[in-house]
Protein backbone atom coordinates (compact mmCIF):
# COMPACT_ATOMS: atom_id res chain seq x y z
CA UNK A 1 0.00 0.00 0.00
CA UNK A 2 1.11 3.56 -0.72
CA UNK A 3 0.29 6.30 1.77
CA UNK A 4 -0.49 9.94 1.16
CA UNK A 5 2.33 12.12 2.52
CA UNK A 6 -0.02 14.31 4.57
CA UNK A 7 -3.34 12.55 5.14
CA UNK A 8 -4.28 9.02 6.24
CA UNK A 9 -5.47 7.70 2.86
CA UNK A 10 -3.79 4.65 1.31
CA UNK A 11 -3.62 3.55 -2.32
CA UNK A 12 -2.84 0.34 -4.18
CA UNK A 13 -0.25 1.99 -6.42
CA UNK A 14 2.24 4.84 -6.30
CA UNK A 15 0.57 6.34 -9.39
CA UNK A 16 -2.79 6.52 -7.61
CA UNK A 17 -1.20 8.00 -4.49
CA UNK A 18 0.67 10.54 -6.60
CA UNK A 19 -2.49 11.54 -8.47
CA UNK A 20 -4.29 12.04 -5.16
CA UNK A 21 -1.50 14.18 -3.69
CA UNK A 22 -1.24 16.20 -6.87
CA UNK A 23 -4.99 16.94 -7.02
CA UNK A 24 -5.25 17.74 -3.29
CA UNK A 25 -1.89 19.44 -2.84
CA UNK A 26 -1.01 16.80 -0.26
CA UNK A 27 2.70 16.49 -0.99
CA UNK A 28 4.71 16.91 2.20
CA UNK A 29 6.70 19.95 1.08
CA UNK A 30 4.36 21.55 -1.40
CA UNK A 31 3.50 25.12 -2.38
CA UNK A 32 -0.20 25.09 -3.18
CA UNK A 33 -0.12 28.50 -4.86
CA UNK A 34 2.68 27.59 -7.28
CA UNK A 35 1.97 23.86 -7.59
CA UNK A 36 5.63 23.09 -6.82
CA UNK A 37 7.19 20.36 -4.70
CA UNK A 38 10.38 20.85 -2.68
CA UNK A 39 12.95 18.37 -1.40
CA UNK A 40 12.86 19.60 2.17
CA UNK A 41 10.87 21.73 4.57
CA UNK A 42 13.69 24.27 4.61
CA UNK A 43 13.62 24.60 0.81
CA UNK A 44 9.87 25.15 0.93
CA UNK A 45 10.28 27.78 3.66
CA UNK A 46 12.93 29.60 1.61
CA UNK A 47 10.56 29.59 -1.38
CA UNK A 48 7.66 30.92 0.68
CA UNK A 49 9.91 33.67 2.07
CA UNK A 50 11.22 34.66 -1.37
CA UNK A 51 10.09 37.65 -3.43
CA UNK A 52 7.69 35.36 -5.31
CA UNK A 53 5.43 35.29 -2.25
CA UNK A 54 6.72 38.11 -0.08
CA UNK A 55 7.31 40.76 -2.71
CA UNK A 56 9.79 43.52 -1.88
CA UNK A 57 8.35 45.30 1.12
CA UNK A 58 11.49 46.16 3.10
CA UNK A 59 12.69 49.63 2.01
CA UNK A 60 16.19 50.93 2.54
CA UNK A 61 15.82 53.96 4.83
CA UNK A 62 18.57 55.78 2.95
CA UNK A 63 18.10 55.17 -0.79
CA UNK A 64 14.53 53.77 -0.88
CA UNK A 65 15.50 50.62 -2.78
CA UNK A 66 13.26 47.74 -1.75
CA UNK A 67 14.22 44.28 -0.55
CA UNK A 68 12.38 41.07 0.22
CA UNK A 69 13.89 40.63 3.66
CA UNK A 70 15.87 42.18 6.50
CA UNK A 71 18.88 40.10 5.51
CA UNK A 72 18.76 41.52 1.98
CA UNK A 73 18.68 45.07 3.32
CA UNK A 74 21.53 44.36 5.76
CA UNK A 75 23.66 42.87 2.97
CA UNK A 76 23.01 45.96 0.82
CA UNK A 77 24.22 48.26 3.62
CA UNK A 78 27.10 46.14 4.94
CA UNK A 79 28.78 45.83 1.57
CA UNK A 80 28.86 49.65 1.30
CA UNK A 81 26.74 49.78 -1.85
CA UNK A 82 23.99 52.13 -0.70
CA UNK A 83 24.20 55.41 -2.68
CA UNK A 84 22.25 57.17 0.05
CA UNK A 85 24.65 56.14 2.81
CA UNK A 86 28.09 55.55 1.25
CA UNK A 87 29.82 55.68 4.66
CA UNK A 88 27.93 52.64 5.92
CA UNK A 89 29.61 49.26 5.68
CA UNK A 90 30.07 46.18 7.84
CA UNK A 91 32.40 47.91 10.30
CA UNK A 92 30.54 51.21 10.68
CA UNK A 93 27.24 49.37 11.16
CA UNK A 94 28.87 47.15 13.78
CA UNK A 95 30.11 50.21 15.70
CA UNK A 96 26.63 51.79 15.66
CA UNK A 97 24.85 48.63 16.76
CA UNK A 98 27.50 47.82 19.35
CA UNK A 99 26.85 51.23 20.93
CA UNK A 100 23.13 50.49 21.10
CA UNK A 101 23.56 46.99 22.48
CA UNK A 102 25.11 47.46 25.96
CA UNK A 103 23.54 44.21 27.20
CA UNK A 104 25.04 42.18 24.35
CA UNK A 105 21.69 41.03 23.00
CA UNK A 106 23.08 40.37 19.51
CA UNK A 107 26.70 41.60 19.63
CA UNK A 108 29.66 39.95 21.27
CA UNK A 109 31.41 41.79 24.07
CA UNK A 110 33.65 44.58 22.83
CA UNK A 111 36.73 43.02 24.39
CA UNK A 112 36.33 40.27 21.80
CA UNK A 113 36.21 42.71 18.89
CA UNK A 114 39.24 44.36 17.32
CA UNK A 115 38.83 47.03 14.71
CA UNK A 116 39.06 45.65 11.21
CA UNK A 117 40.12 47.76 8.29
CA UNK A 118 38.21 48.05 5.05
CA UNK A 119 41.20 47.47 2.80
CA UNK A 120 40.65 45.73 -0.51
CA UNK A 121 42.71 42.61 -1.17
CA UNK A 122 43.91 41.27 -4.51
CA UNK A 123 45.35 37.86 -5.21
CA UNK A 124 48.91 37.76 -6.53
CA UNK A 125 50.37 35.22 -8.95
CA UNK A 126 51.63 33.25 -5.92
CA UNK A 127 48.04 32.27 -5.13
CA UNK A 128 47.90 30.15 -8.30
CA UNK A 129 48.83 26.58 -7.38
CA UNK A 130 49.07 25.28 -10.92
CA UNK A 131 45.44 24.34 -11.38
CA UNK A 132 43.43 26.94 -9.45
CA UNK A 133 43.58 30.06 -7.28
CA UNK A 134 43.94 29.09 -3.61
CA UNK A 135 43.10 31.05 -0.45
CA UNK A 136 46.12 30.81 1.86
CA UNK A 137 43.88 31.05 4.95
CA UNK A 138 41.29 28.34 4.34
CA UNK A 139 42.77 26.69 1.21
CA UNK A 140 39.53 26.93 -0.75
CA UNK A 141 40.22 26.89 -4.46
CA UNK A 142 38.71 29.16 -7.11
CA UNK A 143 38.60 29.11 -10.91
CA UNK A 144 39.86 32.69 -11.30
CA UNK A 145 41.80 35.40 -9.52
CA UNK A 146 38.66 37.56 -9.56
CA UNK A 147 36.69 34.86 -7.72
CA UNK A 148 39.46 34.58 -5.12
CA UNK A 149 39.45 38.39 -4.72
CA UNK A 150 35.72 38.30 -3.99
CA UNK A 151 36.34 35.65 -1.35
CA UNK A 152 39.24 37.57 0.24
CA UNK A 153 37.16 40.75 0.44
CA UNK A 154 34.08 38.99 1.82
CA UNK A 155 33.45 38.45 5.56
CA UNK A 156 34.56 34.81 5.20
CA UNK A 157 37.63 35.30 7.43
CA UNK A 158 36.30 38.12 9.61
CA UNK A 159 35.61 37.75 13.32
CA UNK A 160 32.28 36.49 14.58
CA UNK A 161 30.84 39.69 16.04
CA UNK A 162 27.12 38.85 16.24
CA UNK A 163 25.30 36.01 17.94
CA UNK A 164 21.77 34.66 17.94
CA UNK A 165 19.69 36.31 20.70
CA UNK A 166 17.97 33.00 21.50
CA UNK A 167 19.52 32.55 24.94
CA UNK A 168 16.68 30.45 26.35
CA UNK A 169 16.85 28.10 23.40
CA UNK A 170 20.65 27.92 23.79
CA UNK A 171 21.19 28.44 20.06
CA UNK A 172 24.71 29.84 20.41
CA UNK A 173 25.31 30.41 16.70
CA UNK A 174 27.62 33.29 15.82
CA UNK A 175 27.97 35.37 12.68
CA UNK A 176 30.44 37.67 10.96
CA UNK A 177 27.72 39.92 9.54
CA UNK A 178 24.36 41.32 10.55
CA UNK A 179 22.98 39.92 7.29
CA UNK A 180 24.11 36.46 8.39
CA UNK A 181 22.35 36.83 11.74
CA UNK A 182 19.16 38.07 10.06
CA UNK A 183 19.26 35.20 7.57
CA UNK A 184 19.52 32.73 10.46
CA UNK A 185 16.54 34.30 12.24
CA UNK A 186 14.50 34.43 9.02
CA UNK A 187 15.02 30.71 8.52
CA UNK A 188 13.20 30.17 11.84
CA UNK A 189 15.60 27.26 12.45
CA UNK A 190 15.85 28.03 16.17
CA UNK A 191 12.21 29.16 16.47
CA UNK A 192 13.17 32.45 18.12
CA UNK A 193 11.20 34.88 15.95
CA UNK A 194 8.84 34.59 13.00
CA UNK A 195 9.98 35.83 9.59
CA UNK A 196 7.31 38.54 9.66
CA UNK A 197 8.34 39.66 13.14
CA UNK A 198 11.91 40.35 12.09
CA UNK A 199 10.81 42.40 9.09
CA UNK A 200 8.80 44.64 11.43
CA UNK A 201 11.86 45.21 13.63
CA UNK A 202 14.44 45.95 10.97
CA UNK A 203 13.55 49.63 10.46
CA UNK A 204 14.04 50.32 14.17
CA UNK A 205 17.35 48.46 14.19
CA UNK A 206 18.81 50.71 11.50
CA UNK A 207 17.17 54.03 12.34
CA UNK A 208 16.27 54.12 16.03
CA UNK A 209 18.60 55.44 18.75
CA UNK A 210 17.10 53.11 21.34
CA UNK A 211 18.83 50.05 22.77
CA UNK A 212 18.55 46.86 20.73
CA UNK A 213 15.80 44.56 21.98
CA UNK A 214 14.22 41.32 20.74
Amino acid sequence: MYECETCCREFCSWHAANQHMKSKGHFKNYCQACGRRFQSENNLRMHLNSSIHRGKNVPCPFCKAHYTSASGLAHHLERGSCPGAPMLNRETILRIIHGRDPQGVITNKQIEWHKEGNSQYSATKHAFNGTSWECYLCHRQFHSAAALDLHLNSPAHKQNVYHCPNVKGKCGKQFTTLAGLFNHLESESCSFIRFEGLQKKVDGIFQSCKAITF
